[in-house]
Parts: structure tokens; sequence; C-alpha cells
């Protein structure tokens, strides 16, 4: 294949973000589509096309439109290109994913977030492609920056055109399923960087303490330790109007206990975790906004961000129906496959070990943090 043939992942991300016609092909094997890209259709026809068998794709095309370019997307790139010759027969001007979903693992798109008047504004981040949810928070000329999964320069963008500049980032903890853009976000921008207090990290941090609160421009957002996901977990509250929860609730589920621990240290954890909310997120006003670390499909472009009130997020986590013993036990029942190489990803979010200069095949792979309710 050459770049006649091809469509990188940014091409793709930039046409699905302005709307543009295109047909997004997955042709994958089911056993394969864990994640996919938003609005895609699928074929599974990837073990027919490596044993020459071209039928099933034509057949999958039959009611597909022509009008609109074909983007074939595999794992790695390699398989969607056999697909081409016989998606150009039928009419279709096809090119085929540069990388696959390998590639388009670090595709992003953003929302912005509806808060009442006064408050800053708040832009959701969404790593569409793994599901990794960020935020960049204004007020004034100076930006806060949560949980950063994406390129670094990304968000110094993002500032720049609301005419601000990153004075802080604040990480919700030690993420499993990506690395951190947090200390390559400093460097670029001179920002000071807050994680909660653990003795994991050996890079240089500022603390988030429960309870100090962390400036920017005239606003300033509040720590509150929220351990259970991981031991030094922590959530930021924003002038009583959201709360960035990272791991800790999602819009439909709470974060998983059990990531480099077993045993009775994962149900210590979820005990952990259960106290974290009914002590300290759950009493909160219930209208308040949550806006969470992850989704647990692919969001689309359509600017709708990925949110839910209080009130909706606990309902969702099915707390209220289960007292402690049962929280834990439920959780510790209905914990999802661990994710594909999250000790190395730990190791390098600790600073004990340097990431390496491609990222996509290490953070390859579905987000898996979320336990449904």
């Amino acid at each position: 294949m050459n770049a006649s043939t091809e469509w990188t992942p940014e091409q793709l991300r930039s046409a699905l973000d302005s709307g543009q016609p295109v047909t997004v092909l997955d042709i994958r094997a089911a056993r394969d589509r864990e994640w996919w890209i938003p609005g895609s259709v699928h074929a599974d026809v990837f073990d027919a096309l490596k044993a020459g068998d071209a039928a099933p794709l034509e057949s999958a095309m039959r009611d597909l439109p022509k009008a609109a370019p074909v983007v074939a997307v595999c794992n790695a790139g390699q398989t969607s290109g056999l697909a081409l010759p016989h998606l150009q027969r039928l009419g279709y001007s096809a090119f085929s994913l540069r990388d696959g979903m390998r590639g388009w693992s670090e595709a992003w798109n953003t929302a912005a977030v509806q808060l009442p008047p006064g408050t800053p504004q708040v832009l959701q981040v969404r790593r569409t492609g793994k599901g990794c949810l960020s935020y960049v928070v204004l007020s004034g000329r100076e930006a806060l920056v949560v949980d950063p999964s994406v390129g670094a320069e990304v968000y110094v963008e993002l500032a720049r055109a609301a005419g601000a500049r990153v004075v802080a980032v604040a990480e919700t903890h030690v993420h499993a399923d990506h690395v951190s853009r947090g200390g390559t976000l400093c460097s670029l921008t001179g920002a000071r960087l807050y994680l909660p207090p653990q003795q994991r990290v050996v890079t240089p941090f500022t603390p988030a303490t429960d309870g100090m609160e962390i400036p920017f421009g005239a606003a300033r957002v509040r720590v509150l330790s929220t351990p259970g996901h991981t031991p030094e977990s922590a959530c930021y509250l924003l002038e009583g109007a959201a709360v960035f929860t990272g791991d800790t609730l999602f819009v439909q589920g709470v974060g998983r206990p059990d990531l480099k621990a077993e045993g009775r240290e994962a149900e210590g954890r979820a005990r952990l975790l259960h106290d974290s909310l009914t002590r300290r997120i759950f009493p909160l006003d219930p209208r308040i906004l949550v806006l969470p670390g992850h989704a647990s499909e692919p969001l689309a472009f359509d600017g709708v961000p990925h949110a839910a009130t209080l009130a909706e997020a606990r309902a969702s986590a099915g707390v209220d129906a289960l007292d402690e013993d049962r929280f834990v036990a439920h959780l510790l029942r209905h914990l999802p496959p661990t994710p594909p190489n999250h000790f190395e990803i730990i190791r390098i979010n600790e600073g004990r070990v340097a990431a390496p200069a491609d990222l996509r095949t290490l953070e390859a792979g579905a987000n898996r943090c979320a336990i449904r309710g």
C-alpha cells in the first residue's frame, strides 16, 4: 500500500470531526471487535479475505452508498488492504486506515460541558480510540487540565484557542490503561503537576492532599480523597457545579479495585471504594455533574458530553441497593479482563521506566476500568 490508497488516523479523525461523508468499514472478525470506530459498519470478513474469498465482502457492501469514500479498517492496517481491489471493482473510492485500530487508539474529539453561568468553562477531551476522558478547565486566561491522555500539544492548542495557557495539571490517580501525558504537558508549559499523595511515583509532583484547593485564574478545584480504585485515588470538586471523578465513579458504574492487587488487597480496596462513595461523593448535591475519567464505549463525534448528574450516576452504580458486603462481593464477582500491558504502563506512570517513543502498541486495546452496577 502507499499514500494514495491509505488514510491516516488523523485524516479520518478530521473527516468525522467535520461531518465529512465517509463510510468506515470495519472488516475485523467479531472476536476482535471489543473496541470500534464510532459510526463504523461492521462486516465480519477478515477470515474470508485472508483465505482469498471476497464473496462475503461483496455481499456486505450490497446496500452501502457509493457517493462517499470507504475507509477499510482492520487491527493493524494490513488485511484491510486486501479489501481495496474488491471495493474498487464494485465502484467504491476505497482506502485503508493506516495502522488500523492500533493507529486509531490515539484519535480524539471534544465536547463542551454545559455548567451554570459564572462557572469556569469545561471542555471534555475524549480519546475515543481508547475511551479515556480528560478535561480542559478554563478561568480567564488560565487553564487546568485533568487526567491528560492525548498528546500534550492538544491541550496547549485547546487552551490557546480559548485565550488561555495551561498553569496546572491534576491527575486523579496513577493510571494503568494509558501513559499519562501530564509530565510532558508540564514540561511544555511550565505548569505545576498535582498527584494524590503516595509513595509510588518517583518523579517530582505536588501532593494533592485531601481538602486542599488548586487555583487557576479566578477559580479553584477542591481535592476529595477517594481511595478504592487505587489506594491514592482522588476526585476534584469544581465550585459545587461538577466533580472530576477519575475512575472512582463513572456514568454507569464504578472503578475496578483489583489492578496491581489481588485477594485480600482487592477486597480491601473494594471496601475503601464503598466508603469513598457513600461518605465523600454521594453526600454532594445530587444535581452536581459527574465528569468521569473513562467511557465504556467509543464516543461519537457528536459534541455531546459524556456526563451525568450525581443522582443519575449514583443510581447506575447500584450502591444504594447493596450494603458494604454485597457491594464488595458484586465488584469481585464482576471483574472484567485485566487491561493489556497494565504493569508496564503503571511503571512508566510511576517514573520507574521510560516510555517508548511509539505508545500505540503499548496502549492498544479496549478500556476495561469500569464495573457496571
